[in-house]
This record gives structure tokens, C-alpha cells and sequence, in this order.
């Protein structure tokens, strides 16, 4: 299942939760420097979601603050998590 990702470097602690339009909110603590990010967002959706990090793989925004990733899994539970993250 893919799912938008709207990505915040910097924060002073990683969270994901809340959305940005339809986007899914992920805080990250790594800054936006050598795709550090980008990694550390992928390890953060990977654990929100309760899934390994190798069954989350990044579909496009590698540079982009705003990316879309693949999630392997039960498409049922995912979208039960990811209504919970949303706050929905």
C-alpha cells in the first residue's frame, strides 16, 4: 500500500502523527542532510506502523520534504494504523 509522507528534519524528537493535507506527519530528529532524514523517516513509519524497515521502501521525493512510500502488509491493519497516526 503507498502512503504520503510529509517530512519534518529537525524536531527535537521523532513522532509520527497528524497530518499535512492528506499527508502523514513524520518529526524527525536527523537533519535534512545526506538523506539522513529521509532514512530516519522510513525507520520512524516502519515502527509506527509495526512493520520491518525493509518492508517500507520509498517511492519518490528522495530530496523532497514530501515523498510517497511503499508499505508491505496486511492492507487492513496498515489503514487501522495509519487512521490512528492521522488522528482520524
Amino acid at each position: 500500500m503507498r502512503v504520503a509522507i510529509r517530512v519534518r528534519p529537525g524536531a527535537t524528537r521523532t513522532r509520527v502523527g497528524g497530518t499535512y493535507g492528506t499527508a502523514l506527519v513524520v518529526k524527525v530528529a536527523a537533519r535534512a542532510v545526506g538523506g539522513k532524514a529521509t532514512e530516519a523517516a522510513l525507520a520512524a513509519v516502519a515502527a509506527a506502523l509495526g512493520v520491518r524497515r525493509r518492508e517500507i521502501r520509498l517511492v519518490s521525493g528522495a530530496m523532497s520534504r514530501d515523498k510517497v512510500v511503499e508499505v508491505d502488509g496486511d492492507v487492513a491493519e496498515l489503514t487501522r494504523r495509519i487512521d490512528e497516526l492521522r488522528g482520524s
